[in-house]
């Protein structure tokens, strides 16, 4: 958006910043529920048969546990960020900075899994900040998107 333009009405205030809102309170209870259960069974195990575990096989559910926690973190911080003169487009632990005149379109087409912006090089790009899943909340997050890729588009 050109920085001495006057903010439309259907233009959202910036900065706006977009998150999924269902994959991160599915995210956020898995992960709570995956760590109570390892521990009530970590626990409900007599203590000669937690001794019997090697320091490598601990190692080694430790590791899996973090990437877990690593992956789940990616996910959870996904966002886009619209700023007057680009959109930030976090997806996992990549970052992305798109100028506007760089963004010819954005779609979520149905059964979608989330945003796809159309690049001015012919290139596309996800946006997981904005997920499919989140129903009426991502078509309201689309079209926010889109008004702002038409004023930046706009000579």
């Amino acid at each position: 958006m050109p920085a001495d333009s006057e903010p439309s009405a259907d233009l959202p205030p910036l900065p706006r910043t977009w998150r999924p809102l269902g994959p991160r309170v599915v995210g956020i209870a898995v992960t709570f529920a995956l760590v109570a259960v390892v521990a009530a069974g970590w626990f409900g195990f007599d203590p000669e048969d937690r001794a019997r575990f090697t320091w490598f096989q601990r190692g080694t559910l430790i590791f899996f546990g973090l990437l877990y926690l690593a992956l789940m973190f990616a996910l959870i911080r996904s966002r886009a960020v619209a700023y007057a003169d680009r959109l930030v487009v976090v997806n996992g632990y990549r970052r992305h900075e798109f100028a506007w005149p760089q963004i010819v379109a954005a779609r979520l087409p149905p059964g979608a899994p989330w945003v796809t912006l159309d690049l001015a090089d012919g290139e596309t790009a996800s946006v997981m900040g904005i997920q499919g899943s989140d129903g009426a909340r991502a078509r309201t997050a689309l079209r926010e998107l889109k008004a702002l890729v038409e004023a930046g588009s706009a000579p």
